[in-house]
């Protein structure tokens, strides 16, 4: 039994505070040699925060670390390498113009001094490589790989500096099935070779099927320990969000309407002015929800900003009932009836220094409905955002508060209810509910389906295979700006999706 044997870490009455906020209280947690524990917990429950202690990150207000049976005082993460703990943030810490190479010899002996040995450094990273399988060529620019190859360099440069244990923060949000199942497969010869991993993230099917054993923080605590074998998802939902959660979406048989969104022969540029759209065409029908997935960067984003009249089409046309969609107007669009939830809530979503109210009001203030001739009729703002903030259940101090105050299931909250308050006949969802909890996630779902039944056509722009399977009446697959197919929701397999997303045809 894992009682019986000594850890190797040993996080003992861990408290940090922020100002007046406790992130987390008197927490203890354990990691033992050859396992794979995931951390879970909804946003802001601490699991971050608590690994970032561990990492040197942070320092503890209260509370005792030990690493292999030592007292552990660390007070940067080069302290936490040099016991062996190594960190994979959620946002690579690589430099895009460097090599491969160059990235992992950063900070190591190997990068000190006037010359750097890099034939031994090469020779050192390419027996790493054949040991765990991580092939990739030392010599390639950052910026030309793959979100999953620099995951691997990610793991190969806490490799190259000798750490046996590995955190990994939210380390599939941006990947691919296969892409997944590559790094499950590394993260399991990692443990055969004696090495322990801590994984924190929101998937609890992933959970399920790389941990061994599973810690459970809400509100900045350690509220469960399960081993994973004995445990459901069912179960882990409810202890994350300390409530039962629904068994299923309850999702309603509805026959599509009318075409409310027609996209014709678009194409589009990226920031490095590259094609990221090739003659695009897509319909979206009334009480429908249209899946589109696709792993990050095959031009969801540069789609989403052409249909919010943030970025400009080289070609085509776009109608939304019926009427044509002026371009690079975001005014065009709400006019049109457009529900716009863009995939970064907090630099474009929202302007985070204004209040909760000056933010629900953003699209409409100049509207008849909130002013005349200049002057804002302020009381009937104040009950429209009480009714709102009501309505969406959303957890603020008040119609007063800082946006930048909420949590990131409350700024979408925010979001939602700003742009469904104006019932839209079109609503592009893009990445609705990336970076939130069970808990929230839910809550999104059942608004995104009830905008369904209401008659609206929503395109649902997501890297959550789950959530694509859940809500999706059509699901499409983007690859290189192109659609690789498309199939109903009741018909779709994962391994058919999971092969078009890697730019497989048949």
């Amino acid at each position: 039994m894992a009682a019986a044997r000594q850890p190797l870490v040993k996080m003992s009455a861990i408290t940090k505070y922020f100002l007046d906020v406790t992130a987390n209280n008197n927490v203890s947690f354990e990691l033992y040699p050859g396992e794979i524990c995931a951390l879970l917990g909804e946003n802001g429950a601490g699991k971050t925060t608590l690994m970032n202690i561990l990492f040197g990150y942070y320092a503890c207000d209260k509370g005792e670390i030990f690493i292999k049976g030592e007292k552990a005082d660390l007070a940067s993460p080069k302290d936490a390498i040099a016991r062996g703990v190594g960190m994979i943030h959620q946002h690579f810490a690589l430099v895009p113009s460097q090599t491969v190479l160059e990235n992992i010899v950063i900070g190591t002996d190997s990068g000190k001094g006037l010359f750097l040995n890099l034939k031994k450094a090469r020779h050192k990273l390419l027996a790493l490589e054949e040991q765990f399988g991580l092939q990739i060529d030392p010599g390639a620019r950052v910026w030309t790989l793959s979100v999953g190859e620099q995951q691997k360099v990610e793991i190969l440069k806490a490799l190259y500096r000798d750490v046996d244990i590995l955190i990994m923060d939210e380390p599939t949000a941006v990947l691919a099935p296969a892409e997944t199942e590559e790094l499950f497969k590394t993260l399991k010869s990692l443990v055969a070779e004696g090495r322990s991993v801590i994984f924190i993230s929101h998937k609890l099917n992933e959970v399920m099927d790389i941990s061994n054993r599973i810690v459970v923080l809400r509100g900045g605590q350690v509220v469960a320990e399960r081993n994973t074998a004995q445990t459901t998802i069912r179960e882990l939902a409810n202890l994350m969000v300390g409530r039962d959660l629904l068994e299923n979406i309850d999702k309603k048989q509805l026959e599509p309407g009318r075409p409310v969104l027609e996209i014709q022969n678009l194409d589009a540029l990226n920031d490095k002015n590259l094609p990221s759209l090739k003659n695009f065409n897509l319909v979206i029908r009334q009480n429908e929800i249209l899946g589109m997935a696709g792993i990050s960067g095959n031009g969801q984003r540069e789609l989403a900003e052409v249909l919010f009249g943030l970025r400009e089409p080289t070609r085509g046309a776009i109608q939304i009932n019926k009427n044509p969609l002026k371009f690079g107007s975001p005014t065009a669009a709400i006019k049109l009836k457009m529900g716009r939830i863009p995939e970064d809530r907090m630099d474009t979503g929202l302007l985070m220094d204004l209040s909760v109210e000056e933010n629900l009001v953003l699209e409409n203030h100049a509207s008849a409905q909130f002013q005349t001739w200049g002057l804002m009729k302020s009381k009937r703002i104040h009950r429209y955002s009480d009714k709102l903030i009501g309505a969406y259940s959303i957890a603020t101090a008040g119609r007063d508060a800082l946006t930048k105050s909420l949590s990131g299931g409350n700024l979408q909250k925010v979001m939602l209810a700003r742009e469904l308050a104006g019932r839209p006949m079109v609503v592009i969802a893009s990445q609705p509910t990336r970076g939130l909890d069970v808990g929230a996630m839910e809550y999104i779902h059942q608004r995104i389906l009830q905008e369904r039944e209401r008659g609206a056509g929503i395109l649902l722009i997501s890297e959550d295979l789950d959530e694509v399977f859940a809500l999706s009446d059509r699901i499409v697959v983007i690859y290189e700006g192109v659609i690789m197919g498309e199939v109903s929701g009741e018909n779709a397999s994962r391994e058919q999706i999971g092969l078009w997303m890697s730019g497989v045809k048949q």
